[in-house]
């Protein structure tokens, strides 16, 4: 049975997100509704940053409506501060939903003002809820080729080391690195639970990990625009069995775009963090990547510089590359934290390309140890622990 619009806003019809019995359709904060191929339903609800707790009742009532038209196989509702144009004169009030400034995914923050600091690293936000889940994570970068997903496989792993529960989600659609990085390349299975199927993620080193790169062939073009992207990201978090974790790590794409957005909007993050090289045409992205991450309100958690020094297997020489101490710098320009240096090793690129983390199968090397320091203090941001050190220059000698 095929799911319309229609069916969609005559089910949201009942919803009312004001004691006056204003109607969610009639509100005019509903984006652009997308509905999939498995008939699962993907929408949002425009909001500023200061409606969304209040609107968080009203999301969930959202998704339980749709859920009971009969075919839908999926319901999934976020919270965005999308600036909606203002209604033309004359437009009746209960007239279709409309589509956000600049379309789906292109959203506008209100204002400039980032979350209250912690300290240089700003506080975790609260957001819309992901059952069982205390802390979503980004790592993110400004451009590619910087180390981001090696990164953020390996400080998933290392926070798990420290004892806590940990997930890792791969929220690159078009370019998915994590099953190369895990050595994974089965199907994911499905379940049934009381909010209707969901995936089952698969199991790498002990985490939990889930990848677009699951469910396609591995030379498949993502040809898609932003709905389908926002769709794709929203099922890939809200439609996965988690189950009870400290932190859910999510590799972000790279830049700053239409994905980037919809996914720090979309998502309850509690921070991000910026992978760069250390060299300067990486850290005017890094820069871009921070300043994308204060207009929607997501404290910087802090900044890694990957690729930092490279020494000589043979001759124990040390060289820089890529320069060295940019990443440093430039946090401190910002007034972010910074995590650590992780260098550039045969290691650390030989395990990635085995699908061998290098935490999960040397941890006692000092490859490890450098994402184990990271962790260490990222954790200690995230949590509101104090740092018993910096985490320091690492040379490999």
């Amino acid at each position: 049975m095929a799911i319309t619009r229609d069916d969609v806003l005559k089910a949201l019809a009942g919803v009312a997100v004001e004691a006056g019995g204003t109607s969610l359709p009639a509100s005019r904060r509903l984006s652009e509704i997308v509905i999939d191929p498995s008939n699962r339903v993907m929408f949002s609800i425009v909001v500023t940053a200061a409606e969304a707790e209040a609107f968080e009742p009203v999301r969930q009532a959202a998704e339980i409506a749709v859920l009971k038209i009969p075919g839908v196989k999926g319901a999934f509702a976020s919270l965005t501060n999308e600036r909606a144009p203002a209604a033309p004169s004359g437009t009746a009030a209960n007239g279709p939903p409309v589509r956000a400034s600049g379309g789906p995914g292109h959203a506008h923050a209100h204002g400039h003002s980032h979350a209250p600091a912690r300290g240089s690293g700003g506080a975790p936000r609260p957001g819309p809820a992901l059952p069982g889940v205390r802390h979503v994570v980004a790592v993110a970068s400004g451009k590619g080729g910087v180390g981001k997903s090696t990164t953020a496989c390996n400080l998933a792993l290392a926070l798990k080391a420290q004892g806590l529960k940990v997930g890792l989600l791969d929220a690159d659609i078009y370019g998915p690195s994590v099953p190369k990085l895990f050595g994974l390349d089965q199907k994911p299975e499905t379940i049934d639970t009381p909010q209707g199927q969901r995936i089952v993620p698969l199991n790498g080193y002990g985490l939990p990990v889930m990848s677009i790169g699951f469910l396609i062939q591995a030379d498949t073009a993502m040809i898609w625009r932003g709905p389908m992207v926002q769709s794709a990201l929203t099922q890939l978090l809200r439609e996965v069995a988690w189950g009870e974790l400290d932190v859910l790590i999510v590799d972000m794409p790279p830049g700053t775009g239409d994905a980037q957005l919809t996914m720090a909007q979309a998502t309850p993050l509690a921070g991000a963090v910026i992978v760069s090289t250390p060299q300067d045409l990486a850290l005017i992205d890094a820069r871009r990547g921070v300043t994308m991450f204060r207009r929607v309100e997501v404290p910087i958690l802090g900044v890694i510089e990957n690729m930092a020094t490279f020494v000589c297997p043979h001759c124990g020489g040390a060289s820089h590359i890529f320069g060295h101490g940019g990443a440093r710098v430039e946090a401190q320009r910002l007034g972010v934290p910074f995590l650590g240096e992780v260098p550039l090793t045969m290691a650390i690129r030989e395990s990635s390309d085995a699908g061998r983390p290098v935490v999960a199968v040397d941890p006692d090397s000092p490859q490890a140890g450098v994402y184990r320091d990271i962790a260490a203090a990222l954790w200690a941001n995230l949590s509101g622990a104090p740092v018993g050190r910096q985490a320091p220059r690492i040379v490999i000698e």
